[in-house]
């Protein structure tokens, strides 16, 4: 007689061989891309510390000091321009980030995903390792910072579209919202985490808020090269399916699906074989034409201006208004990267259930856009209110942004009308994820440019962005809103 399985036995084949796998390369590029993001962190929590107010800060008793209104910056952001001169170390990254990354899906679809993460993931961490090198070895050039951002800024154009493409061969449409919400929380996550270990070092050693983010994203790609499995066929997994004749079918399909199947009474668990009518990887026009790809493509350039503003201002802002020193700036500043995790999975779901990816996008930004006004004019009066509208405005904010990078360009990279070419879902979200980064560019450009004229100018212009990224989804928002209503049936009195 056997005995009676431990529960921790029963739970772990209870899940299928494909499940598993399906679990672990979920954990596996979340785990890679929230290293993205933490390396791409340090450079906002340091910028409250290469230009302080130098006349707050006790100084050594055996420096001569000779300006005291400067002494304690770092060369060059120790000039009245210093706000400019952030906004190019900015956008030396930002915008090799956004050209880089058109041409990074190209590459994405022609090369093997594992070397080309584990390419990209080595080297951002080396320039992220030498910004922080420039703190021991005493740089002081404004053409170091910014040549290292703009090599950083082209190494991490291999992450999105490789990451996104990797869990799009994995998962089917059925829960995709649901699933890219949750997991693209690694964008949050890597932000926090970023934040605190910056934070950690900052106001002794700010290089190492820069290395230490290097060697970790290093890591990750050594650790990608060893264990990333880009396709299910590769393992003998059953790959998804992301278009059924029956549309209730695809929407069941469950979150990690069980691929046995029975061979002449037997489970086998060897997949079936799929024919691929289109092997050749999609061109760059044909991608554009698929439908959907360009209004969502121009409302991202518009909701990652706002969010990007944040990311490399928001502690700035909270430091100049709140008076708080870099590290409890940077603290703060997570808040609204919690919001944001909420705020994705938020949208997932309602996405899921409603069908409406445009709609729920819109209804977000247009929420967004008062809680922007409401947070700069309210917004630092107490704690509570701070904490409390940071969460809702990171919530609003990055929702959007999170559901069109990962589930719509999951779902255009498999639209049915290229049924049967698996290689367009790298080239696609490069497309959307490019044209974003323009607006992630052009966000801390302007920040920087208008700060000097006061807070509330950057803010209407954030408001104007979220406004004017309504307007490019308000086709697609009246074309499901039309389908919701085929569905209900007349009645007649």
């Amino acid at each position: 007689m056997k005995s009676s399985q431990a529960p921790g036995i029963r739970l772990i084949t209870s899940f299928s061989r494909d499940s598993w796998y399906r679990g672990f390369i979920l954990f596996l590029t979340f785990l890679f891309y929230t290293a993205y993001h933490l390396s791409r962190k340090p450079i906002s929590i340091v910028k409250s510390e290469l230009h302080r107010n130098c006349s707050t800060v006790i100084h050594p008793a055996d420096l001569n000091i000779t300006d005291n209104a400067t002494w304690c910056d770092w060369a060059p952001f120790d000039q009245d321009n210093y706000q400019t001169l952030f906004g190019v170390v900015d956008n030396s990254f930002l915008v090799a980030y956004a050209i880089g990354m058109f041409f990074s899906g190209i590459f994405g679809e022609r090369l093997p995903l594992r070397y080309y993460l584990s390419f990209g993931m080595l080297m951002s961490g080396l320039f992220t390792v030498l910004f922080g090198l420039g703190f021991y070895w005493n740089i002081h050039s404004l053409g170091y910072y910014a040549f290292i951002q703009v090599m950083n800024g082209l190494m991490q154009t291999t992450g999105w579209p490789a990451v996104v493409a990797c869990v799009g061969n994995w998962f089917g449409k059925g829960k995709r919202g649901l699933i890219m919400g949750v997991w693209n929380s690694h964008t949050s996550v890597g932000n926090i985490l970023g934040s605190l270990i910056a934070g950690v070092y900052v106001s002794s050693a700010w290089g190492m808020s820069f290395i230490v983010p290097g060697l970790i994203i290093a890591s990750t790609g050594i650790l990608c090269f060893f264990f990333l499995v880009e396709k299910p066929e590769d393992v003998n997994c059953t790959p998804p399916q992301h278009h059924n004749d029956s549309e209730t079918e695809t929407e069941t399909e469950p979150l990690l699906q069980n691929s046995s199947h029975v061979v002449n009474g037997a489970i086998a668990t060897e997949p079936p074989e799929d024919v691929e009518e289109h092997p050749e990887a999609i061109s760059f026009c044909g991608a554009l034409s698929i439908p959907g790809v360009v209004e969502f493509s121009l409302c991202l350039l518009f909701a990652k201006l706002v969010s990007y503003t944040f990311l490399y201002w928001l502690p700035l802002y909270i430091s100049n208004v709140a008076h708080f020193d870099a590290r409890q700036a940077g603290d703060m500043s997570t808040l609204f990267d919690v919001g944001g995790i909420v705020g994705g999975i938020t949208a997932g779901l309602v996405s899921d259930y409603t069908g409406g990816r445009a709609t729920t996008c819109c209804a977000m930004l247009l929420l967004a856009a008062p809680m922007l006004f409401l947070y700069n004019y309210i917004g630092q009066r107490s704690i509570g209110t701070t904490i409390g509208m940071l969460l809702v405005c990171g919530g609003l904010v990055n929702g959007p942004y999170a559901l069109i990078t990962t589930a719509v360009s999951a779902d255009l990279g498999t639209h049915e009308s290229l049924r049967g070419n698996s290689r367009a879902l790298s080239t696609v979200t490069a497309i959307i994820d490019g044209t974003g980064s323009i607006g992630a560019a052009l966000g801390p450009l302007l920040a920087g440019l208008i700060s000097p004229t006061g807070w509330n100018n950057v803010f209407y212009m954030l408001i104007s962005a979220d406004v004017l990224a309504c307007l490019f989804l308000s086709r697609l928002v009246y074309k499901e809103a039309h389908t919701w209503c085929g569905r209900v049936p007349r009645v007649r009195g």
